[in-house]
């Protein structure tokens, strides 16, 4: 599949998806290994091979404020534009995975009596062709589309992409220039600047998984809480999510300490903050952002207990929902 986005430097051409902006001789493949120069075009080696297909509740993605309780597809495929060592699905995003192919109408059908599709598990941005035939097709259908990426996308082909999108969770790795670099091979201001245009266009919601010994100084926490705030509105939730060893890095897991902590932290400037991969209770539950009552509940990744209308019960103060409760 021919892709989108490439420009031709000598006998070179430059692929401008991401901010990689990798300059490929023929034959050779970007940093994501999964677009291939030929020559004469970039291609696409990944088009609608999917690796992972499942019915997940929406709150694994996890988004918590879009149709809570709700069930979407997830699909996914292989290859990813980042390099992080602790990746949880590495054998897909760093792997070349044989997937079976489902075309772009084949997906929007399978989607059918589900709130509509995630595109996961791997990095949906070096999917974008799949990505951007599929979406247009499940928009068609009624139904929504979902991105759980990790921003690493250029203004252009994101502005392509975002009227056909209906919510996102971004994963912010951490606020240090540095850390994007040389931990992850990648570039934080591209990550913000897609973060801050999609907020305009949709619902975004916000991951960070705390790393010991990388991002999980205090001060580090507090610089993700406040770009938060500041640019994306405190209403904008924020998952913090525990780290686990895998891949290549073997740190231990991030400290209950330190978890609770960003908590704390962040519902000082935050009106939704949640911890993820921690059974900390309450860790999952929305609470009411001015008297903090618990108005929906959540276990395992499910609702348990839901908010009647959108007004919090004891002062009347909207809470943050897009779409009703599935219930």
């Amino acid at each position: 599949m021919q892709t989108a986005y490439c420009q031709r430097e000598g006998d070179k051409l430059r692929c401008l998806l991401c901010p990689h902006r990798c300059l490929l001789a023929p034959g050779k493949r970007g940093i994501c290994r999964v677009r291939e120069s030929t020559g004469d075009d970039i291609i696409s080696l990944n088009y609608a091979s999917c690796t992972s297909l499942a019915l997940d509740p929406i709150e694994k993605k996890p988004l918590y404020h879009f149709y809570p309780g709700g069930t979407i597809l997830s699909v996914g495929t292989w290859g990813c534009n980042l390099a992080c060592p602790f990746c949880q699905n590495w054998s897909i995003s760093q792997g070349e995975t044989p997937g079976r192919i489902i075309t772009p109408g084949r997906l929007a059908e399978l989607a059918e009596g589900s709130l509509g599709v995630a595109y996961t598990y791997s990095e949906p941005i070096v999917w974008f062709e799949y990505v951007a035939a599929a979406a247009l097709l499940v928009k068609e259908r009624g139904l929504a589309n979902v991105l759980v990426t990790n921003g690493m996308i250029n203004q252009k082909p994101l502005a392509e992409l975002l009227p056909f999108v209906d919510a996102l969770n971004i994963d912010i790795k951490s606020m240090d220039h540095d850390f994007y670099r040389r931990v992850v091979k990648g570039d934080l201001e591209t990550v913000l600047a897609a973060a801050k245009v999609a907020k305009e266009k949709c619902h975004v919601e916000i991951t960070n998984l705390i790393i010991p010994g990388l991002n999980d100084a205090a001060f580090q926490i507090q610089a993700l809480i406040d770009w938060v705030a500041e640019n994306l509105g405190r209403d904008t939730p924020l998952h913090f999510s525990r780290y686990f060893p895998a891949y290549q890095l073997d740190a231990p897991p991030t400290s209950e300490e330190t978890l609770i902590k960003a908590r704390e932290l962040g519902r000082t400037k935050l009106d939704y903050v949640y911890l993820g991969n921690f059974p900390y209770p309450g860790g999952s539950d929305t609470y009411c952002p001015q008297c903090r009552t618990r108005v929906l509940s959540r276990g395992w990744g499910r609702v348990k207990s839901w908010l009647r209308g959108r007004e919090c019960p004891k002062c009347g103060r909207e809470v943050l929902m897009v779409g009703e409760v599935q219930t």
